[in-house]
């Protein structure tokens, strides 16, 4: 089983926030479906390229996403390789994106959580970015509303098409198709 976790904070004031990216892309990639919950996340489970595939959205609030993620991670035994959390990425350009495996938390507290949870940084990571608006404190930016214009643009059929691909071929030629541009 693959586990695909998008990052973002639950409620209606958060809905269309940079720090719902994770949230969006999801959303959109699962169109159209009632989310389960259970305990502290929402949750489908759906059969892709013939394997099995939970989408999940912490409702712990970003800075405790990994008590989310573990309970699942721990309960269904996945492996951290198996893992890929879609979150925003203030570093990158607003559109950018970068995958990546085994890596730091960037300063990303809903990363931080997670690596601290599961005791590894051993998962993959799809970084979108969203830019810095270096006059606005980071808390109120990544709390601060996505223009209409940047939510169409996370509901690209590009980040499904991301997503399709590391389901089917795992994460190293996931990062050597998408990392190099070859979209």
């Amino acid at each position: 089983m693959k586990l695909i976790v998008g990052l973002g904070n639950p409620g209606k004031n958060y809905d269309k926030t940079y720090h719902n990216v994770g949230f969006i892309i999801l959303d959109n990639y699962i169109a159209n479906v009632q989310w389960n919950i259970k305990d502290n996340y929402a949750y489908n489970i759906l059969t892709i390229e013939n394997e099995k595939v939970m989408f999940l959205k912490p409702l712990t609030y970003m800075n405790l996403s990994g008590l989310a993620v573990s309970k699942v991670v721990n309960f269904y035994k996945i492996q951290p390789k198996n893992i890929l959390v879609i979150h925003d990425d203030i570093n990158l350009l607003f559109g950018n994106y970068k995958f990546k495996y085994n890596s730091s938390s960037g300063g990303h507290n809903g990363i931080k959580s997670i690596i601290s949870s599961l005791g590894t940084q051993e998962f993959c990571q799809l970084k979108i970015g969203i830019n810095n608006n270096s006059n606005v404190s980071l808390k109120d930016y990544v709390l601060s509303s996505l223009s209409p214009s940047e939510i169409e643009d996370l509901k690209n059929k590009k980040y499904n098409d991301m997503i399709n691909y590391y389901i089917k071929n795992g994460i190293d030629m996931t990062m050597n198709k998408f990392n190099s541009n070859e979209v």
